[in-house]
C-alpha cells in the first residue's frame, strides 16, 4: 500500500506566510513530518483528528531541522500522542537550548542578524517556544521502515547544519527549508552555508525523485526546480 501523504499547511504570525507539516498514512499508523509553532496548534491537532490520527496511532515525529517554526509542538504532541521525536544530531542544540542559530557558521552575517531579530521579536510576543530533547537521532542513509515508513533519510545541510530530508520509496521527497516554493521551486533564501547547499542539491539531482514536498509553499516536480535552479553564490 502506497503512503498517503496529507499537507497541512499552518499560518505563521505577524503575516509571515505558512509553514508546510506532513502526516504520512503507512495503513497501520501515522508519521508526522514537523510540528509547526504552537499559536498554530489547534488547527494542527485539527488536521490530525480530520485524518484519523488520535493517541497511540502517531508512531513518529521527524524534524527536518530545528527552527522555531517547524518544532514548535514537538514536546506537547510528544506527551499528548504518546509518540517520539527524531532529528539530525546536529541539531539537537538549537531544540535543548532554544536557539535556532546555535548550529548556524555560515559568513551571511545580514542574515544571522536579521534572524536573530525576528526571533527575538516573535518570542517576545508569543513568549519562548518549549525546549526539548529529541528521543531518536536519524542519521544519513537511514531506514525509517521500523516504524511503518518505507523512506529513508537524508542529511541535506546548507539551509542549517543538521537539516535533513526524507525520500519514500515512491520517489517523494520531504525536504524541509533546503527547497521553498514561495514564487517558483528554488533555494531557501535564508542559508547558511552556499557551498553545503549547492552539494545537498547536487545529491538530490543523482537520485530519482518525482514530487517535492516543502517546508514553505506548495509542493511541485523535481524536474520543474532543476530546469530553472542556478547554483547558490558561494562568498568568502
Amino acid at each position: 500500500m502506497p503512503n498517503e501523504i496529507r499537507t497541512i499547511s499552518l499560518l505563521l504570525p505577524f503575516n509571515l506566510g505558512d509553514v508546510n507539516c506532513y502526516l504520512v498514512n503507512s495503513g497501520d499508523g501515522f508519521v508526522l513530518i514537523d510540528t509547526g509553532m504552537p499559536a498554530s496548534r489547534t488547527n494542527l491537532e485539527r488536521e490530525l483528528e480530520s485524518a484519523g490520527c488520535k493517541p497511540g496511532t502517531l508512531k513518529l515525529i521527524v524534524i527536518t531541522h530545528g527552527d522555531f517554526d517547524h518544532t514548535g509542538n514537538c514536546a506537547y504532541l510528544r506527551e499528548k500522542y504518546g509518540t517520539k521525536i527524531a532529528m539530525h544530531r546536529g541539531e539537537t542544540e538549537v531544540v535543548e537550548h532554544g536557539d535556532m542559530l546555535l548550529n548556524r557558521t555560515g559568513k551571511r552575517i545580514a542574515t544571522r542578524i536579521l534572524t536573530r531579530a525576528l526571533f527575538s521579536f516573535i518570542t517576545l510576543f508569543l513568549g519562548r517556544f518549549e525546549r526539548f530533547k529529541p528521543d531518536i537521532y536519524i542519521e544519513d542513509g537511514q531506514a525509517l521502515s521500523e516504524y511503518g515508513f518505507d523512506a529513508k533519510v537524508l542529511h541535506l545541510p546548507g539551509h542549517s547544519k543538521g537539516s535533513i530530508g526524507i525520500v519514500t520509496s515512491g520517489d517523494d521527497l520531504f525536504c524541509g527549508d533546503l527547497l521553498w516554493n514561495k514564487d517558483q521551486p528554488a533555494p531557501q533564501s535564508n542559508i547558511d552555508e552556499a557551498v553545503e547547499l549547492n552539494a545537498s542539491i547536487e545529491k538530490l539531482k543523482g537520485l530519482r525523485i518525482n514530487t517535492v514536498y516543502p517546508g514553505h509553499g506548495k509542493p511541485f516536480p523535481m524536474a520543474s526546480f532543476i530546469k530553472n535552479h542556478r547554483p547558490a553564490t558561494v562568498t568568502t
